[in-house]
């Protein structure tokens, strides 16, 4: 989970750049995390909880939303006034 979290910032700044180049610095002060890693952490929550993914998957997809920039995390998530 760590790894994937910290490819996620690493990667951010590359997603849509095109890199091709193996030879980048990891982190620069525009790294960032994304709804890749919220969603990750949601998920791993819910494993770990035991709880019903709807509503649970839908509380930590509403922060997504909040701050993402993407559009599709909505559309993804399926949530629509906080309910999937």
């Amino acid at each position: 989970m760590l790894g994937a979290i910290v490819g996620d910032i690493i990667g951010s700044v590359h997603e849509f750049s095109g890199t091709k180049t193996k030879d980048f610095p990891l982190f620069v002060p525009e790294s960032k995390f994304t709804d890749d890693s919220v969603l990750t952490g949601a998920v791993a929550d819910w494993i770990l909880s035991g709880r019903n993914l709807g509503g649970h998957h839908g509380r930590g997809g509403g922060g997504v939303l909040r701050w993402s920039t993407g559009q599709a995390s909505g559309a993804w998530l399926g949530v629509v006034g906080g309910e999937p």
